[in-house]
């Protein structure tokens, strides 16, 4: 979603990287979009909808609503497609409004079952089915890959994780500090970096985890050092 001048910022299309600059992005939304434009993606956002769907199917045959935080889709789709999360079991039944597109979901992906235990996925099966008999149910792997391992082997690693995972997202650890863990060849010192956080007790859960220097944010007692209190190789 844009962030700025609405008005402007009605439609906006990226089929470029320079569309970023075009339509003065935020580092967040550049983080997001650019991946898919590099891949050829045409993207989409705005604040005006109908304007949007309208000049799209223009683009494009098939349209993809991605529904950030949850997001219940703004137009009927053809077909409704659900992530579930098995290192999050419960999440799906007790947050809104992901338990609303779990009911109305026409197929469920259950990703990071290579990361998950199988009785998580087996409960988060379960669980789909509690609401929902019909939804298709695939089973997806989400790997994560180091391209230049050679650079993190038997060195002090300080992982910079994705923020909002740990802090609202409630994840103890992210996916850097799990990738390290399984590919390390020795015990590595992991440390986690997080992102401002307004409520101090939201980010109790987070294991092993800096906090950026200069952030506001008081630590609490038994948690780590600041990201600069302690040199990292990587």
């Amino acid at each position: 979603m844009p962030y700025g001048d609405l008005e402007k910022q009605k439609v906006q299309r990226f089929a470029a990287v320079a569309d970023l600059k075009k339509h003065k992005c935020t580092i967040e939304e550049m983080e997001e979009y650019e991946p898919h434009i590099v891949s050829g993606t045409i993207i989409y956002a705005g604040v005006d909808y109908e304007a949007i769907l309208r000049q799209a199917e223009n683009d494009a045959d098939i349209i993809i609503w991605d529904g950030g935080n949850n997001d219940l889709p703004f137009y009927k789709p053809d077909v409704h497609i659900v992530v579930a999360d098995p290192l999050r079991v419960g999440d799906e039944l007790t947050y809104y409004p992901s338990e609303a597109n779990l009911r109305m979901a026409d197929v469920v992906i259950i990703n990071k079952i290579d990361s998950a235990t199988p009785e998580a996925v087996i409960k988060l099966r379960e669980n789909i089915r509690s609401v929902n008999t019909k939804a298709k149910i695939i089973d997806a792997a989400s790997p994560i890959m180091l391209e230049r391992s050679d650079m993190v082997a038997g060195k002090k690693v300080l992982v910079i994780e994705d923020g909002p995972t740990l802090t609202h997202g409630e994840m103890r650890i992210g996916a850097g500090r799990l990738l390290l863990k399984n590919s390390a060849p020795r015990k590595s010192s992991i440390r986690a970096r997080t992102q401002r956080e307004k409520s101090k007790k939201r980010i109790r859960h987070i294991q092993n985890w800096h906090t950026t220097a200069g952030n506001g944010l008081q630590r609490p007692a038994n948690t780590g050092p600041r990201s600069n209190d302690q040199q990292s190789s990587v």
